[in-house]
Order: structure tokens, then C-alpha cells, then sequence
């Protein structure tokens, strides 16, 4: 009875919010900022953060009746800061951090990227070589990052720095929160074989960070690092996509049916493939939602949900270029998302990397 209860006040609440800020008339950051008030921005959260304090799963309440009156997508918005940021935030985070950080990273006024990737740390992450120094009321940051995607647009940057120089590589590692518009902070384009420059080389030259901008204790960083890289691998790219390619599987269905393709064996085997994918992706992103339900964070099993979006993203991908033909222009949706998805087994740590962690941290086999 009280799951039913909580069910129809989610549902309420959900219904309210769309009377009272019809998305088609509301700005953007006007109703993703209402939505983060009425407490069903994480569902999950507690009061005040942008939740309500109830299990995760009934975010999918929410967020089906939101996608159906086509409502802005927070984490479509804002990928790395709703998805990586936020329950990092939460769950480490002091209560004025909490109250300072989710509300604007939540309606996309304030973006977020992940500065963590070094030139000599990317799958060895706890190799990182950025220092911060103590200096002060804060620590001064000097180094290098890498592959930071959003950072031209960010305002704020989840940085992992070495706050402890003779300690073992994992436990001399602080997490901070950096302002991206510090003096000594150097954004360099990286442009992709797309022709976009979604990534970025960043410089930090004495960069000061206060030491409110400290999440968890000190030199406690690869700790809370693993809160933010389990979310990232579990919860950010598996339900952020989830929500892209369902509109991709529709799109693909409407190009099969419109060149006549769907009685094609090679499409309609193409087609059930990336169907089977995509649901087999949201059978365990309901599972990661009832483990967090259960109070259980994401662990070693997010690789294995990792490995399935980027094998769904890829094959779907694929699909579409068949249909296309190799005679299809080649500056289409469909073929900027093909040479995209290739970069879907590097993202979030290589599948390689997430093979090893399968094999040794769930199926305990040696290193």
C-alpha cells in the first residue's frame, strides 16, 4: 500500500508540474528548475536536493510522462554534471556543496566536465600526475588533462589532483571542484574525425581552488573517484542513451519502412538486433535502479552495462549505414552518429579496461 501511495504522489506531482509549466510555452531552465523544486529531478535524493526521498525506479514514472509531453532533458543538457557530478555530490558532498551545486547543474545554467584523463594516466587513472599544493585557505593545482569533453562550456570541473606526493598512487588523491573560469586555466579544441571538438586538452597553471571546493576528506579522492566512475560506467551514459536510442530505433524503423527495406533479411536481422540491445540495456538499467533502491551503490557491475550500451551504440550505428547504402552522403545524422559511436569503447574507460574489471572483480579471476 505504501509503494502504491508513494506511485501516486510521484504521479500527481509529475502531472502538476507539466499543468503548471507546459513545456511547450516554458523556458527550458524555467521548468527543469521547477522540476528540481517539486522534488523529482532524482527522485532518489533526498528533500531539498532535488528528490523526494523515494526508490529510484519511480524516476522512470516521471521521466516517461515527461519524454511524452516532450519536456527538456537535464542530462541531455548537462551530461556530465547530472549524470557523474550530481550523485557524486550527494553522496560525498557537505550540505552546502549539495545546496550550491544541483540545483544550477540540474537546469544546465551551470555545465560541468570531468577532469580526470591525463596524457600519462587514461586507463591507469591513479597515475595522474596534476598536483595540488596546499597554499592558504586552499591548494594551488598545476598539470595537465585531457579528453575533457564540455570544458570549453563548463563552468565547473570535478578534478582528481595529487595531494600527496609520497603517498601510494591510490591514496594520495584528492577530489575537487574546479571553477573553469580561474585565472590560469588553458582550453585547448581537440577536434574529432566528426569535425566536432566535443573534447579538450586543459592546462592548469597555479590555479587556486578553495578548500570548500574539497569532496570527502583529504587525499580520500580515489574513493569518492570510484562513486563518480561507477556512475559514469552504470547510470550516466546507459540511461542518458537508453532515452537517445529509443528515439534512434524509431528513426531506424521510419528509414526501413520508407525505402521499403523491412522485408529485407539483412535489415529486418539488423533491426530486431538493435532492438534486442536496447532492451537488453534497459533490463539492467532497471536493475542498477533496484540495487539503488536497496541503498547499494553502482559497483564492478557497471562495466558489464558499459559494455552493452557501447555494443548497442555500434550495431545500431551499423544498421543505419546499411540501409543508407555507401552511396549516402556522407555529412547526415546517421553517419556523424557512426563515427561517433566508435568512440563508444573509450568513453568511460575502454572495453578492454571493463573486461579486466569483469574478470577480476566479478568473476575473481587473477590479474
Amino acid at each position: 500500500m505504501t509503494a502504491t501511495i508513494t506511485e501516486s504522489r510521484v504521479i500527481e506531482l509529475t502531472d502538476q508540474l507539466l499543468a503548471d509549466h507546459p513545456p511547450a510555452s516554458t523556458p527550458a531552465v524555467e521548468f527543469l528548475g521547477a522540476q528540481f523544486d517539486c522534488g523529482l529531478a532524482w527522485v532518489h535524493f533526498a528533500e531539498g536536493d532535488g528528490g523526494l526521498g523515494v526508490p529510484p525506479k519511480l524516476q522512470e514514472q516521471v521521466n516517461s510522462r515527461l519524454r511524452a509531453a516532450r519536456a527538456p532533458v537535464a542530462g541531455l543538457r548537462n551530461p556530465i554534471g547530472f549524470g557523474m557530478g550530481a550523485p557524486t555530490v550527494a553522496t560525498h558532498g557537505s550540505e552546502a556543496q549539495r545546496r550550491r551545486y544541483l540545483r544550477p547543474l540540474f537546469t544546465g545554467e551551470e555545465i560541468w566536465c570531468q577532469l580526470f584523463s591525463e596524457p600519462g594516466a587514461g586507463s591507469d587513472l591513479a597515475s595522474l600526475a596534476t598536483r595540488a599544493t596546499p597554499v592558504g585557505d586552499g591548494w594551488v593545482l598545476n598539470g595537465q588533462k585531457v579528453w575533457t569533453s564540455y570544458a570549453q562550456f563548463a563552468r565547473w570541473g570535478i578534478c582528481l589532483a595529487r595531494t600527496d606526493p609520497d603517498a601510494p598512487k591510490h591514496r594520495g588523491i584528492s577530489y575537487l571542484i574546479v571553477d573553469m573560469t580561474s585565472p590560469g586555466i588553458e582550453i585547448r579544441p581537440l577536434v574529432q574525425m566528426t569535425g566536432e571538438a566535443e573534447f579538450n586538452e586543459v592546462f592548469l597553471d597555479e590555479v587556486f581552488v578553495p578548500s570548500d571546493c574539497l569532496v570527502g576528506g583529504l587525499h580520500q579522492g580515489w574513493a569518492v573517484a570510484n562513486t563518480t566512475l561507477a556512475h559514469e560506467r552504470g547510470t550516466n551514459f546507459p540511461f542518458k542513451e537508453q532515452v537517445v536510442h529509443e528515439v534512434f530505433l524509431d528513426e531506424l524503423y521510419r528509414l526501413a519502412s520508407d525505402a521499403g527495406l523491412l522485408d529485407d533479411p539483412e535489415v529486418a536481422d539488423a533491426l530486431a538486433q538493435s532492438y534486442v540491445e536496447l532492451r537488453v540495456l534497459r533490463l539492467h538499467n532497471w536493475r542498477t535502479m533496484t540495487r539503488l533502491g536497496r541503498g547499494i551503490e553502482p559497483g564492478a557491475e557497471s562495466s558489464v552495462v558499459k559494455l552493452a550500451w557501447t555494443d548497442m551504440s555500434q550495431h545500431m550505428a551499423d544498421a543505419a549505414l546499411l540501409m543508407l547504402g555507401p552511396a549516402s552522403p556522407f555529412l547526415g545524422p546517421w553517419q556523424r552518429q557512426w563515427l561517433w559511436s566508435k568512440a563508444a569503447g573509450i568513453a568511460g574507460g575502454t572495453s578492454e579496461v571493463q573486461r579486466t574489471i569483469i574478470g577480476e572483480r566479478i568473476l575473481g579471476l587473477p590479474r
